[in-house]
């Protein structure tokens, strides 16, 4: 007994597994993750340094050279790149994708620790990092606009109310707030204090002492204890106003009589306008980007924060408004029902050539049955390596429909063959099988082989495109583990008697159409071999014009696509 005869056998047991394996299938179709591209985890760091006030040429030596001189001694570490701008320098750190983003994480804070001794010391915050994917942009964007509230409140509100309540939402990784902090502005007239003999370090040192936190200490009674607690810390405009500086012949200089002090935020130079169309244009003031975890399901993510936007602005006083202001998920599921579609017609059209070349709706039947059950066994695989429904993995499925009826068809027309000679359809099945089995496998195999290359590709090109390759090479083995069990089976159970000349009138247009394409081939075929000469001619053009060709072809990572967003 061969393997496929054990299924041609046992129907019932055959048609168990293919119903459970249906079932699953589809209840893992519509889990898988919906993503327009393979996730990807680059081991990419990003440092930021805030020095407010220093030039960019000064922030790229006192903060960038330092912690590039540590950063350099990071084993694995390719790429080291710094943007310096005032008040502020950005570091990106690009490391091996064989080194994981946990330990290169651990490595950038030892080197942040040990720079620290060369950095300025009146840095306001400490150097801080984050993990960050330079291609996986924001999934959905979230502005506050407000004609009454300032941009401080306004950006208070969507950090406090909204960002933290949205970082726990599952699957979202991070949430960035894009606005300004509120923030006391001094805003020194040169002019006054060189003319009361002060100078700019006067006027910073006295700031500072007076909003320091200070403990204080208690006073300690005979039944109780009394914290002091001193007013050291200004919060408003209002209270810097009456700082004092010097005191120069006993006359007290207050900070109001050499500077304007006024409520702002801390970077009065960026502006965000927004125009929707069901908005019109207004400026946003605080503007929410949403990112999600790696391999998360990006349709899923926006989905749950869309949800909560309603109770959210339930939340904000009645003047701030919530506006979505860009929805990632929508291209996404565009394109993912692009590609579902052409799936779909891809379908049909197979199941319409192998109908006309059958000639039969039994015979037909058997090869359709096949080929979506081989996409179910694709996605519980998928399911299993943690793949996602992308651009890529879909197209795998889309090119993969012209081969996953290929076995099914051989083994198909090899038991048709044997009952034309008189065989019964039991009899045929388990004969073909015993006839076919080695050369389905053949197939499969030496057909998966021509996407194994793809699989071993090193760098990001091969992290991209492995869930292409092995998508589909599973979908092959698929279709040759279907044809040696399935198909046998329903071959043995649907075909009907053969061998008495009857055909059906599909069968007999094609066969005409064969033998007149089978003619003009034969005339053709004895005109080459009598004339070899112009057949390695022929050959030698075709060759030397596929090497012109694609040296003319323009080269590219990924086509372009238009999202249809402007930023």
């Amino acid at each position: 007994m061969n393997f496929s005869e054990l299924f041609i056998r046992r129907p019932i047991m055959t048609l168990l597994l293919t119903i459970t394996i249906t079932v699953f299938g589809i209840q893992v179709f519509r889990e898988l993750p919906v993503n327009d591209l393979p996730a990807v985890d680059y081991p990419v760091i990003q440092v930021s340094v805030t020095y407010p006030g220093a030039s960019p040429q000064t922030m790229a030596n006192t903060c960038a050279t330092p912690l590039e001189k540590q950063f350099l001694q990071i084993p694995g570490l390719e790429l080291v790149t710094s943007t310096n701008q005032t008040g502020q320098s950005t570091l990106v750190l690009q490391f091996s994708l064989d080194k994981s983003l946990g330990d290169a994480a651990t490595d950038v804070q030892a080197a942040i620790s040990r720079a620290q001794g060369f950095l300025p010391t009146d840095l306001p915050q400490p150097p801080s990092f984050q993990k960050t994917n330079p291609n996986d942009q924001p999934i959905f964007y979230i502005a506050l606009v407000s004609d009454t509230m300032t941009e401080g409140d306004l950006y208070d509100y969507g950090n406090t109310e909204l960002g933290q309540q949205i970082s726990i939402i599952n699957g979202v990784s991070q949430v960035q707030v894009y606005g300004a902090r509120r923030a006391v502005r001094i805003k020194v007239d040169v002019n006054k204090i060189s003319s009361l003999g002060l100078t700019m370090t006067d006027v910073t040192n006295a700031v500072n002492q007076s909003t320091a936190y200070l403990g204080a200490g208690q006073m300690d009674g005979e039944n109780r204890t009394y914290l002091i607690f001193p007013s050291g810390q200004r919060a408003n405009a209002e209270q810097y106003r009456d700082v004092i500086i010097s005191r120069p012949n006993d006359s007290p200089v207050y900070l109001k009589d050499v500077a304007k002090i006024v409520e702002s935020v801390e970077d009065e130079r960026i502006s965000r306008v927004f125009w929707a169309r069901d908005y019109g244009e207004a400026p946003a003031e605080v503007v929410l980007a949403v990112s999600r975890q790696a391999g998360a399901n990006a349709v899923k993510v926006a989905q749950d924060v869309k949800n909560l936007l309603p109770s959210f602005q339930q939340q904000l006083p009645g003047s701030v408004h919530l506006i979505p202001l860009y929805d990632r998920s929508k291209t996404i599921v565009a394109n993912a029902e692009d590609v579902e579609q052409t799936l779909l017609i891809a379908f049909v059209l197979v199941v319409l050539v192998i109908f006309v070349f059958l000639g039969r709706v039994a015979d037909t039947l058997i090869p359709v049955v096949a080929l979506p059950l081989s996409l179910l066994i694709t996605f519980l695989a998928m399911r299993a390596l943690n793949f996602s429904l992308n651009n890529l993995t879909l197209m795998a499925l889309t090119l993969s429909i012209g081969f996953l009826v290929d076995d099914a068809i051989v083994f198909l027309e090899n038991t048709v063959r044997l009952m034309e000679s008189g065989q019964k359809p039991l009899e045929a099945a388990i004969n073909s099988a015993r006839q076919i089995t080695f050369t389905i496998i053949a197939m499969t195999v030496s057909l998966a082989v021509v996407f194994l290359p793809l699989v071993m590709v090193t760098g990001i090109i091969g992290r991209i495109f492995r869930e292409f390759s092995i998508t589909i090479i599973v979908a092959i083995f698929a279709s040759g583990l279907v044809s040696i069990t399935l198909t046998p089976m329903m071959c043995s159970r649907i075909l009907g008697e053969r061998g008495h000349g009857e055909k059906t009138w599909m069968e007999r247009r094609v066969g005409g159409l064969f033998k007149a394409i089978t003619g003009v081939y034969g005339r053709s075929l004895y005109f080459f071999l009598h004339h070899r000469w112009i057949s390695a001619l022929t050959w030698i053009g075709c060759f030397a014009l596929t090497v012109w060709a694609f040296g003319l072809l323009p080269k590219t990572f990924i086509p372009v696509g238009d999202s249809g967003f402007i930023r």
